[in-house]
């Protein structure tokens, strides 16, 4: 054999990525699952964060964690900002532009990482991997004519936005409501500390990108996925939707078997308890959190709920619930404020369904189970993400006032009562989310998107080699 048939015939160099997620868990965990994954595939994964971020992480899988670098950046202080504020969690609404500033701040940390990396071949990345707000890093990959992947929002969300092409209407049931439109224009125009709005990060990113990868497939949004291309005006790079394994559900299920919540599930019947979480940063005020406790009292069911203390609460006992409703659903429901083990929660038997804010994490890992959703998005991709589930009859959304968003304690009993309440509207709701957990739990189908990604990287890069 020839020294040309050989080298044709050996196994390609692994690749060495660089991952930098945005500063949020709702970011941070899934892309530290797709590193996970990739260093699984023998790829060299150098993971860049803040060294609160990266401490809060869980653990590598042992087989991955030998090809995978935690790269520490440290977080600028800013005048305003509490200390060790790292993550978007750790940041009182009020203080989010100064986390914003913050963020930007990370730019020259970042630039003389790669400086170092880039100076020996043997550590130049072949790619950078990072979010639809790191025009910083973007920057950087273009200096060092290295390849930027963006990584962006749902397709849902990306197909409702302003500016869509004409060519391209919004799926029928998409459309967003006034509220919703007025709020998404604020959030994405706004400039205030940090001196450049969310808009302007994210086209900027874009401009410097060379493709883009998105945590979606055809198969989990059919009616906005093929339309992204379009608006993104770059190529994009399904990764699938990056489940948790189900050996890792399980073992949590394990690990977490004497948790508060979990021991009351087990003294519940089957099927019969809602889990009622909105994430843990949505920002409810506390009269939307008094009329989600009416209406879970006023729809009768039992109930979990994960509660995050609202804004403009003074005291977690005193001011978070109306007065007496512990009192008066007691053996009905449990309101706990503390970190809940929520994969073990969901896999839970006695689990039958799911409020929820609708953030990707949570679909995502509710749906792994098959659970039927009462939907009550707030803001970002959560209102497009509701709307797209409920075309699939997955569960059903709060009602809301199409000017403001408001809603009241019928609303939320209505839509509780409809999809927790044995008959025909349940079992079609039941039906629709066991569709949507086919996908979700298709793990050759999200293996064979990781491959397929790899790949697509790999064509790249040989293509600017050349």
């Amino acid at each position: 054999m020839n020294a040309d048939a050989l080298s044709s015939s050996s196994p390609p160099q692994p690749l060495r990525i660089v991952v930098v997620p945005f500063l949020a868990f709702g970011h941070l965990l899934p892309y530290l699952e797709l590193t996970e994954r990739l260093a699984l595939r023998g790829h060299r994964v150098s993971y860049v964060s803040t060294p609160r971020n990266l401490a809060r992480l869980p653990p590598v899988r042992p087989a991955a964690a030998p090809r995978v670098d935690f790269v520490e950046l440290p977080f600028p202080r800013v005048d305003g900002l509490p200390d060790g504020a790292e993550s978007t969690h750790d940041v009182p609404d009020e203080d989010r532009e100064l986390h914003w500033k913050a963020f930007d701040g990370l730019a020259a940390p970042f630039a003389e990482f790669m400086a170092a990396a880039c100076a020996d071949e043997a550590t130049r990345p072949h790619w950078i991997v990072g979010d639809s707000f790191h025009h910083w890093a973007a920057a950087a990959a273009l200096e060092h004519k290295v390849p930027f992947a963006v990584l962006l929002p749902t397709a849902a969300l990306l197909a409702s936005l302003p500016g869509r092409p004409p060519s391209e209407p919004a799926a029928p049931g998409l459309e967003q409501p006034r509220y919703e439109r007025e709020g998404t224009a604020q959030v994405i125009t706004n400039h205030s500390a940090s001196a450049m709005s969310t808009i302007e990060r994210c086209i900027l990113t874009q401009e410097r990108c060379t493709v883009a990868a998105i945590r979606s497939c055809v198969e989990w949004e059919p009616e906005t996925f093929p339309l992204v291309p379009t608006v993104i005006g770059k190529p994009v790079l399904p990764l699938g939707l990056l489940p948790p394994s189900p050996e890792g559900a399980r073992r949590a299920a394990s690990e977490n078997r004497e948790h508060a919540t979990v021991r009351w599930l087990d003294a519940q019947p089957p099927k019969s308890v809602l889990y009622v979480a909105l994430g843990s940063e949505v920002p409810l005020s506390a009269k939307q959190v008094h009329e989600i406790a009416a209406g879970l009292e006023l729809a009768g069911t039992n109930f979990l709920w994960a509660l995050r203390k609202p804004r403009g609460a003074s005291d977690l006992d005193a001011d978070m619930l109306p007065p007496g409703f512990q009192d008066r659903t007691h053996g009905q429901g449990l309101v706990t404020t503390g970190w809940v083990p929520q994969m073990s929660i969901l896999a839970h038997g006695a689990l039958g369904g799911f409020l929820t804010h609708c953030g990707r994490n949570s679909l995502i890992e509710s749906l792994l189970f098959g659970h039927p959703l009462v939907m009550l998005p707030i803001f970002g991709d959560q209102g497009p993400n509701a709307r797209q589930m409920e075309r699939k009859k997955v569960g059903l959304q709060v009602a809301r006032n199409e000017n403001d968003g408001a809603f009241d304690r019928h609303d939320v009993s209505s839509a509780v009562q409809a999809v927790m309440l044995e008959g025909e509207t349940r079992t079609a709701f039941v039906a629709g989310a066991a569709k949507m957990q086919e996908v979700v739990a298709n793990t050759d189908l999200h293996d064979g998107y990781i491959d397929k990604f790899v790949q697509q990287l790999r064509s790249y890069t040989a293509a600017s080699a050349n």
